[in-house]
């Protein structure tokens, strides 16, 4: 091993003291550092600091050819020996520096040498002007193209957040705002402005009255939320995102965002927001402050899905309802019916179907006793193709009295389900179609995978007139259809398969569907379906196989956010009626109601469902029931003067007790 010696280390030892002094002693910068340091930081300021030195140089270098032209005497008149003046020197200097071809009607070499020199700097200046100008004018079309600009509208829309709902949202919207003026919709998403609105154009090419602003940025960022203007907005829609892990985090810190905003407004805003779990439902109230409108999307698809599978032609009615082409449901205070009952109001309005009244101590009444009398302050609720078409008539339609036929209607029997597939919105379905059906029901699950066993298992106890069995199958296979024997069971309802491909999910429900149909043909029986895509360009496919029924996630959350974003006062409207408290729609046989085979007016069907209890909006006709443009024989809000041969097999729709 090599060792030091006292001279090795007494010299290294005072090497590295030198080397410390040398590295610590403080240094003076120059003035070469000084200026450059300035310079520098002057062009921290881009393409305006860039211009303005370019400038500068143009200017010193004219002055200092004019000087020298003055001192020289260059450029004079040879003829009068007159010198040339600065403000002429100056000015050929200039015109040399923008222009080379200048150059060439010189005369003289001093001249030509001087404003060769000028001439040279000139190209250089104007090739790095031209070049600045250009890299400000791409820099700035780039930060206009990121969407960083600040809104400048007011009373507008705006949707936080980007997921396929929103196409359903925007279509929605733009027929809402067509009596509307000026109306515009914003979008803020983490995503790129030109894709967004691309995307936009592709599904949109024309977007009527409506403009749509796009914004790229964090909904969760309070800077960037500014950019969307959101203390102006008349609503705000707050969508669940797909590509982020924890959606419902996602939309309660947006929700918070808003409501403990700093600048926020003092009048309360208008925010409508979708969940996904329910656990997440009480933290998004706290956090909404009485502000926000919570759909949990999840819960809502179990009970549409509850409700429709057991009565063909009810998720028609539902999309109806909850979208904005066809009849919709409005509020309005009618002066006019006050003191009057509600069974005199049903026959109020020609055009128009009454389902309820709206207190004005916000108490929610949807087909109340018939004797209910309307007092100054409440509002009429009301099935209308839109709100200026409820004109009251005077006087009311006439009803046929002799065409009643109130019927005591049979007690609902057992009913067989069966349930192809399985995810997280299974058991709140099963639980749903419980508090409908009669003691004794059975429902029987076919899926793959032991997690849905399990899950059957734990269930299974909590039901009350269900009978829950599982068999371990995968439904897309027609073997194991045949061997369930479909033709025994009632209803039948496909889920998708949430643990897979979005794409792969619907082709395998799709696959099921197209067997079921298959062999619906077959037994000559029509069973009734109720599928769940969650892809909505999925339905086209879907409706080859000449299904009524369909359930489709995304758009029914996306329909209920744009009825809640025009109008608050619907949540309440919409959560009675897909709830198994109070009233729901129920399509039940004409023949209950009033005698077939003869023509009747809808006045007639409403006395006749008033009689017991009932408010009646419409009817399905039977021979429809496959015709799609015939939105599958229902007909919502009808006119109440036009008469119809009603048939046995045709059906009334009512809002009912269960």
């Amino acid at each position: 091993m090599y060792l030091f010696g006292e001279t090795e280390v007494f010299s290294i030892f005072v090497f590295s003291h030198f080397s410390y002094t040398i590295h610590t002693m403080p240094r003076k910068p120059s003035l070469r550092q000084k200026l450059q340091y300035k310079f520098e930081n002057t062009l921290s300021a881009g393409s305006i600091a860039i211009i303005m030195w370019l400038a500068i140089i143009s200017f010193i270098t004219v002055i200092l050819a004019a000087v020298v032209m003055i001192i020289a005497g260059i450029g004079g008149n040879p003829e009068t020996g007159e010198n040339v003046s600065f403000i002429e020197a100056a000015w050929g200097s200039l015109m040399h520096a923008l222009d080379a071809g200048n150059l060439a009607g010189d005369s003289g070499w001093a001249l030509r040498i001087v404003m060769l020199v000028v001439t040279i700097v000139g190209i250089f200046i104007v090739s790095s002007l031209i070049g600045a100008i250009t890299s400000g004018l791409d820099s700035r079309i780039e930060e206009m193209r990121k969407g960083r600009s600040k809104v400048l509208e007011e009373n507008h829309t705006l949707i936080l957040g980007w997921s396929p709902k929103i196409f359903t949202i925007i279509n929605e919207l733009i027929i809402a705002n067509q009596q509307k003026n000026r109306p515009r919709i914003v979008i803020l998403a983490d995503k790129d402005k030109v894709e967004m609105e691309d995307e936009i154009k592709a599904r949109f090419p024309d977007t009527g009255n409506t403009k749509i602003i796009c914004r790229s940025g964090s909904p969760l960022d309070l800077s960037d939320l500014e950019v969307a203007a959101p203390h102006d907005a008349r609503s705000i829609i707050i969508v669940s995102p797909d590509e982020v892990s924890g959606p419902d985090t996602y939309v309660i810190k947006s929700i918070l965002a808003i409501t403990n905003n700093p600048n926020r407004r003092s009048k309360p805003y208008h925010i409508v927001a979708e969940l996904r779990e329910e656990k997440n439902l009480e933290a998004a109230q706290l956090v909404g402050n009485k502000e926000a409108v919570l759909v949990l999307s999840s819960d809502l698809i179990a009970r549409v899905t509850a409700q429709t599978c057991r009565q063909s032609g009810l998720s028609v009615v539902y999309t109806e309802l909850l979208d904005f082409e066809g009849a919709e449901i409005y509020m309005r205070e009618e002066p006019g019916l006050n003191g009057k009952t509600y069974a005199t109001a049903l026959h109020a309005y020609p055009n128009a179907s009454v389902i309820g009244i709206y207190r004005k101590n916000d108490e929610l009444l949807l087909n109340p006793a018939m004797t209910t009398e309307l007092e100054a302050g409440d509002l009429l609720v009301y099935i209308a193709e839109d709100s200026a078409s409820a004109v009251l008539s005077s006087p009311p339609g006439k009803v046929n009295n002799e065409a009643l036929q109130p019927r005591t209607p049979q007690p609902a029997g057992t009913e067989r389900t069966l349930v192809l597939g399985w995810n997280e919105k299974a058991p709140s379905i099963i639980r749903e179609l419980d508090t409908y059906v009669a003691e004794g029901s059975e429902v029987m699950v076919v899926c793959t995978g032991h997690e849905a066993e399990h899950a059957a298992a734990q269930l299974a106890p909590e039901l009350v007139h269900l009978r829950l069995r599982y068999r371990n199958a995968d439904s897309t296979q027609r073997a194991v259809l045949d061997s369930l024997k479909v033709d025994s069971y009632n209803h039948i309802i496909l889920l998708c398969n949430s643990h897979i491909d979005v794409q792969e999910a619907d082709a395998q429900v799709l696959i099921s569907l197209l067997h079921l149909r298959s062999m619906a043909s077959q037994f000559n029986r029509d069973f009734s379906i109720v599928s769940e895509m969650r892809d909505i360009r999925n339905r086209a496919l879907a409706d080859v196989a000449r299904a009524d029924d369909f359930i489709v996630s995304d758009k029914l959350v996306s329909l209920l956010l744009s009825q809640l974003s025009e109008n608050k006062r619907l949540e309440r409207v919409f959560k009675d009626l897909f709830s198994a408290e109070g009233s729901e729609i129920y399509l039940k046989p004409v023949s209950d109601y009033i005698k077939t085979g003869i023509p009747v007016n809808f006045h007639t069907l409403i006395d006749a469902a008033a009689a017991k209890g009932e408010t009646a909006i419409g009817y399905r006709i039977a021979t429809q029931s496959n015709e799609a443009a015939q939105a599958y024989g229902v007909k919502v809000n009808p006119n109440k003067e036009q008469e119809i041969t009603y048939t046995d097999a045709d059906k009334v729709i009512v809002l009912a007790e269960n």
